[in-house]
């Protein structure tokens, strides 16, 4: 017979302990001081074992037995109990050591090795300044969202928009890596996600000016041929026309990048030349940013290469293409070429062009080209050009895409190149001018 709760009230108190058994290996083990506990008797491995599931009336009889039946069902998956609530013990206890500060810190040393040392001291600041006060000493599996909501409020209310929408992006990706640890449910994650709708829009920023004809670009690229900046700077404003590329990638990229150049052969064909920028350099969300899927291609024109040529000679030992003045160690500064385009020519192109102007050039020019040829599949070649990935586009789809037109990406790589370079200077004739100057 199974034990029933006047069973347990009725248990009389005896001079030795003893046992009232329920059933499957249950039994309530009465101790000659009165105490009450539940114990469960089962065989593992071929030994038998005891595992305790606490006193009478704390636990209750159903109690009691739901707790057995859990541990059948681990006995039927091959499991020991006694070791499995040892387990779930210790779980508990990284749990409540594993606080939002720690997992994030080992989130940020994880990647700040990826980042520049800029990015990587920017993130951790926001880290230090608006969510650990907040929660950096909760234990992770006890923050709730409307704790990153509040935190994320509070950047919006000193108005970084965009900021708090970075740093929402931050936080989820530490909780994925809690996930990972199974410090907190999917379910969470999911939360965070939520968290996006419920943020302030960002307001439109002004547009940035941008030439938008050729002449007017050719014109720009002679006044920067004729400038007193560093041949680097120069080179770096060249390449920057021809790739369309956004200028923190560009200032940073290492030479380990660019792929089809033989660099001992001068006049060797590059017909398959190519940069390959990693999704971690590309501007997209904090999530997308460590998947390779997401990272950009930008096919090589014969006038990138030989801008790339004239480069090598001159920061060919440098880890950079264009290192900073100060070290070689470190890139070129944000600034460096938009320095030069508001200081030369007297001033003449500030307010008119800035680096990030190249890409709206490309933009306006060859979408008006390809709407008068009635070209209408290149739209889709421009945006691809450009790395805008359409949203809800997976990964694996946006990798796919990239390799089935790569080819007729570079043809029109190469338009664009014939049309923004005619007529300007070779680029190792400008390293023939530094040296005779």
């Amino acid at each position: 017979m199974t034990l029933t709760i006047a069973d347990i009230k009725n248990a009389k108190i005896k001079d030795r302990t003893y046992k009232l058994t329920d059933a499957h290996g249950l039994f309530l083990q009465v101790s000659p001081a009165g105490t009450k506990s539940w114990r469960f008797r089962y065989r593992h491995g071929g030994k038998e074992r005891l595992l305790s599931f606490g006193r009478y009336p704390q636990i209750g009889l159903a109690a009691a037995r739901v707790a057995r039946d859990d541990a059948r069902d681990l006995l039927l998956e091959g499991k020991d109990p006694v070791l499995e609530k040892r387990r779930e013990r210790q779980r508990k206890l990284d749990a409540a050591e594993a606080t939002f500060r720690r997992v994030a810190d080992e989130w940020l040393s994880d990647h700040a090795p990826l980042w520049s040392l800029s990015n990587a001291t920017r993130v951790r600041n926001r880290f230090e300044r608006d969510l650990y006060p907040v929660f950096g000493s909760t234990p992770i599996g006890m923050i709730e969202s409307s704790d990153i909501l509040r935190a994320l409020r509070s950047i919006e209310a000193r108005g970084s928009i965009e900021t708090a929408k970075r740093v929402r992006g931050y936080v989820r990706s530490v909780f994925r890596k809690a996930k990972g640890e199974q410090l907190v449910t999917v379910a969470m994650i999911m939360e965070i996600d939520e968290l996006r709708d419920a943020l302030k829009p960002a307001r439109r920023g002004r547009r940035q000016p941008a030439l938008t004809t050729i002449p007017e670009l050719l014109d720009l690229q002679q006044c920067v041929d004729r400038a007193k900046s560093s041949i680097a700077i120069k080179l770096a404003s060249r390449l920057l026309a021809l790739t369309a590329v956004r200028i923190g990638v560009l200032r940073a990229a290492p030479w380990t990048e660019f792929e089809g150049i033989d660099w001992a052969k001068p006049d060797a064909c590059c017909e398959k030349a190519i940069w390959r920028i990693p999704a971690e350099r590309m501007k997209l969300e904090l999530e997308d940013k460590f998947n390779p899927g997401f990272g950009h291609d930008v096919p090589l024109s014969s006038q990138a290469v030989d801008v790339l040529r004239a480069i090598r000679v001159v920061t060919g030992t440098s880890p950079y293409l264009f290192p900073n003045a100060k070290s070689w160690r470190e890139p070129m500064t944000d600034a460096a070429v938009s320095c030069m385009y508001k200081r030369m020519a007297n001033g003449r192109f500030k307010n008119r062009m800035v680096p990030h102007g190249w890409r709206s050039a490309f933009s306006t020019i060859m979408n008006e080209r390809a709407a008068e040829l009635e070209r209408d599949g290149d739209r889709v070649m421009i945006d691809m050009i450009l790395a805008h990935v359409p949203e809800g586009v997976s990964a694996s789809e946006w990798a796919y895409n990239r390799a089935r037109y790569l080819k007729p990406r570079r043809a029109l790589m190469q338009v664009w190149a014939d049309l923004i370079t005619a007529s300007l200077r070779e680029p190792m004739t400008l390293l023939a001018r530094r040296s005779t100057g």
